[in-house]
């Protein structure tokens, strides 16, 4: 067993668990610690809180070893997170949080490496053929958080290889009037609007005010967390209504990731995707990942699965430090 930290750093919290990883790479997580992110200045402040509340309650040193998924581009020497104001300085990390080995990852790279270690019954399947991962091929996946993230699983004879990319930063298509006017909306608040501004979590807020000033109808201004239960549950229609169109989008993105991807199968992951299990399927998502013209009757068998785990992130970035640390 090999025993590390790991680590989910997202725009929003920031969470922590030691964690064992076996000959294959499977790991086991440790109590996991959350903490928000505006709450610490840098990371290195977040890490000693973490080490502090480890030795109150007994759990001794931490290890000597960790693994970090970030919500942003990895492969810099200065990170920036996307969404937050921490920077972090690649070639210093491990001196500056006391550890001797660090491995740094995007954090749907984590989620895909989670993906690729998951048992079948973490992937239930919500649309099309029920057939396995490829032997040879992509796996898009993707979901919403603060951002939209998005990465892919390159098969090569039954071999994962995980790849990072930024695909939540594409820019936004819309496919029809309504989604037009949405767009103009938010090009008055952004120079350019990508895809993760629509599909998101603050995304479903966009949408809910673009929608109201569209239509001038009066509506109750709710922050994220609100306006999502309440679209969630049904107690606003016009929540429900914005939820609705975000679902119409959301497939769509997901569609054209996978064209782009290679249509072999899709996997939506992330804390917002698996509160949505209930009411994907009744929403507009399948209609709009099939609607691509010629590909249309190919779409419809791409197998589309969800992804069930508590602390995926946690979990992808452990999996992922043996990937280079073996």
């Amino acid at each position: 067993m090999t025993d590390i930290i790991a680590a989910d750093i997202g725009g929003t919290n920031a969470r922590f668990a030691r964690a064992s990883l076996d000959a294959k790479g499977v790991p086991t997580l440790g109590t996991v610690r959350k903490y928000k992110v505006a709450d610490y200045p840098s990371l290195q402040a977040c890490w000693a809180a973490f080490a502090e509340d480890e030795n109150k309650d007994g759990n001794g040193d931490l290890p000597r070893a960790a693994s970090i998924a970030f919500a942003t581009a990895i492969g810099r020497e200065v990170i920036k997170l996307t969404n937050s104001n921490w920077v972090i300085r690649a070639d210093t990390l491990a001196e500056d949080i006391g550890v001797d080995t660090v491995r740094l990852v995007n954090d749907f790279e984590a989620v895909a490496h989670a993906v690729s270690r998951l048992p079948d019954e973490n992937l239930p399947l919500l649309f099309g053929e029920d057939k396995p991962f490829p032997t040879d091929g992509g796996v898009t996946i993707l979901g919403p958080g603060t951002g939209l993230g998005v990465a892919m699983i390159a098969y090569d004879n039954g071999h994962p290889h995980v790849i990072a990319t930024e695909g939540g930063h594409l820019d936004f298509a819309p496919l029809d009037h309504m989604e037009e006017k949405i767009l103009s909306y938010l090009r008055d608040k952004f120079l350019r609007v990508s895809t993760e501004r629509i599909v998101s979590g603050p995304g479903l807020n966009y949408i809910y005010k673009a929608l109201a000033t569209i239509g001038h109808d009066r509506v109750m201004l709710m922050e994220d967390p609100e306006l999502w239960q309440a679209a969630l549950d049904g107690s606003d229609p016009f929540a429900r209504t914005a939820l609705e169109r975000f679902c119409l989008c959301y497939g769509s993105i997901a569609g054209d990731l996978a064209l782009a991807h290679g249509p072999h199968a899709v996997v939506l992951a992330g804390g917002l995707t698996q509160r949505m299990r209930d009411f994907l399927p009744h929403s507009g998502f399948h209609t709009r990942f099939t609607a691509k013209g010629r590909f249309e009757s190919l779409m419809a068998t791409v197998p589309i699965r969800m992804a069930i785990h508590d602390e995926i992130g946690l979990f992808g970035a452990a999996a992922a430090f043996r990937e280079k640390n073996a």
